[in-house]
């Protein structure tokens, strides 16, 4: 019976981890379930599941989350302080770590403390502070699997490889909404086009980050930390179909690639139950009905974002952080209508430009360059209203 702590129970991976939970009620056990502010989904998870403890980060939602579960032996607690405590608990396992945003980064290091199993989906803790993560991970023997179908399906072509060498990595990537969309009809992009990916089915942000491609540079900077590899060892292919998730060239030219149906479920099951495969029910992947299957080199004219990924991980230190929360504050204005989809980049670019350059790589100065980049983007789009 493993114990599972879910950080960010009522998003899209969390949902879908909770389905696979439900699948094999005998091997897996809910310890903790926690929300940023769906209280309601929150509670009928409890009330379903029966976790020894539910943490609600907005603290306003804290007597709701209370009284509703009053009935029930589940400790409940609430704010940012909390998540990090809770993870911390010796009957925990695994912590999937699921919270969008630079929020995972703090609680996944509680965690690597602990010494808990991290199944990581929450990529922005790599691209914030790869170097700390990893770093700790190693001092801590705190296992990091993948749960982004892409890097679950690199983990799984290294299963059985030791030592050999990785000549690159080949990072898939769908090519979003609007792969095919001309520059003119890429100034026009609404949020509400940008929202409709055409095979994953994922929460706002990170449906955005797919159709600026800046999702894709986030996890080419994820696959250096996970993987050890150089920035040149990542090449990113264009793939619409999305069936072959990601694969592996090794130094003697062999490709090792794992295909599938897209579903999220998979990558989230195996990292629950690495080394083992279980049972899991939905469609299967039949080669029979695949006519073609195409790749193409990224436009990165049209899609600069990725560029821009790809610049941060050469220039190292708080780079990937300025990245990371200008992009936070661009996506989210974006979906607000305060800015047009091509200013997302710009506004980037513009951010990235500002903040100025520290090599350290400690937590307090991850936190230091958040705020910092924090205000100079809000500003930045202030001035443009």
């Amino acid at each position: 019976m493993k114990r599972i702590a879910i950080l960010g129970s009522t998003g899209s991976i969390g949902t879908q981890a909770l389905q696979v939970i439900a699948e094999h009620p005998d091997l897996f056990q809910v310890e903790v379930l926690t929300a940023n502010d769906q209280v309601n989904k929150l509670i009928e998870q409890a009330r379903c599941f029966n976790p020894d403890a539910v943490v609600i980060a907005n603290e306003d939602k804290y007597a709701t989350l209370r009284d509703a579960l009053i009935d029930l032996p589940i400790k409940v607690y609430a704010g940012a302080d909390a998540l990090c405590e809770v993870v911390e608990s010796g009957s925990i396992d695994i912590v999937l770590m699921a919270l969008v945003g630079f929020a995972g980064l703090r609680p996944t290091l509680h965690a690597i403390r602990s010494r808990k199993l991290i199944a990581l989906a929450n990529k922005e803790t790599l691209v914030v502070a790869g170097e700390l993560v990893t770093q700790l991970a190693r001092q801590y023997r705190a296992p990091i699997l993948p749960v982004d179908s892409e890097h679950s399906a690199i983990f799984q072509s290294l299963v059985g490889e030791g030592q050999n060498e990785i000549d690159k990595i080949l990072l898939t990537a769908s090519g979003g909404p609007f792969r095919e969309f001309s520059a003119e009809q890429l100034r026009h992009v609404t949020p509400a086009q940008a929202l409709h990916h055409p095979n994953w089915k994922m929460g706002a942000k990170i449906t955005i980050d797919s159709a600026t491609m800046m999702n894709k540079g986030f996890e080419v900077i994820e696959a250096r930390w996970l993987f050890g590899v150089d920035a040149k060892q990542i090449e990113v292919l264009v793939h619409p179909q999305s069936v072959v998730h990601s694969a592996v060239q090794f130094r003697d030219g062999a490709v090792k690639a794992q295909l599938g149906v897209p579903d999220m479920r998979l990558p989230i099951q195996y990292a629950l139950t690495y080394p083992d495969r279980l049972p899991l029910s939905g469609e299967r992947l039949d080669l029979f009905q695949l006519h073609h299957l195409t790749f193409e080199h990224p436009d990165m004219e049209k899609f600069p974002c990725l560029g821009l990924a790809y610049e941060a991980l050469r220039r190292g230190g708080n780079a990937p952080c300025v990245l990371n929360r200008a992009n936070e504050v661009m996506n989210l204005a974006f979906r607000q209508g305060k800015i047009a989809f091509e200013n997302i980049y710009t506004n980037i670019e513009k951010v990235m430009e500002m903040v100025p350059f520290e090599q350290e790589s400690s937590f307090d100065a991850y936190i230091a360059t958040d705020e910092e980049t924090h205000c100079v983007a809000e500003q930045l789009i202030t001035k443009q209203q």
